[in-house]
């Protein structure tokens, strides 16, 4: 699981990590074309995987940010082109004929308290395509900002907690796992 493994890495590798973790929070840096990089909380993301091109099984009548479904460990994960999702050019549209993709299958809130409590319903799982997976960051929530309406796509507005601005002038688009399931089709009539 990315959890275990990222937070090994980085408290072995970082003397202070446990003294900063008390007032930060651990996030996955994503890159998504042609120059967004955005944040995801490590909290709502269940791992990291590369799914061939061949094995995503496309299903007809959906948005075209919705890629097809995938078999991941057992059950229907569904794919989506994050990027498409949220207003820029699809991954097909890239120039590069791919294998496989890189994609973040993240969970919402809702299961990780019904997982606790040793229940199945509710699970809402959902892969999200994305160009590249960059490293961890920590963030301190409280610093999240909003963003200045004129910075940000309609398209991306629904999905996102704010952004992330770094002591070097970088800045993050800080995503929410939770709203980006809630924004897919739950029927045919949202299936346009």
């Amino acid at each position: 699981m990315i959890s275990e493994f990222t937070t090994r890495g980085v408290v072995a590798g970082n003397p202070n990590a446990e003294e900063a973790a008390g007032s930060k929070q651990q996030f996955l840096r994503l890159h998504l074309p042609p120059d967004t990089t955005a944040i995801l909380p490590l909290s709502q993301i269940a791992e990291v995987l590369t799914v061939p091109t061949a094995q995503i099984v496309p299903i007809p009548h959906l948005p075209a940010w919705v890629m097809g479904v995938y078999n991941w460990r057992g059950e229907i994960l569904w794919i989506v082109d994050l990027g498409h999702k949220i207003g820029q050019a699809p991954l097909y549209q890239q120039g590069t004929s791919r294998s496989s993709y890189t994609a973040v299958v993240i969970h919402n809130a809702q299961q990780v308290a019904e997982k606790q409590s040793d229940r199945k319903t509710g699970k809402k799982v959902l892969g999200l395509l994305v160009n590249q997976v960059e490293d961890m960051e920590w963030c301190n929530p409280d610093n999240i900002q909003s963003p200045p309406a004129s910075a940000v796509t309609p398209e991306l507005v629904p999905y996102l907690r704010g952004y992330f601005p770094k002591p070097n002038g970088e800045i993050l688009v800080v995503l929410d796992g939770d709203s980006i399931i809630a924004g897919m089709p739950q029927s045919k009539t949202e299936v346009s």
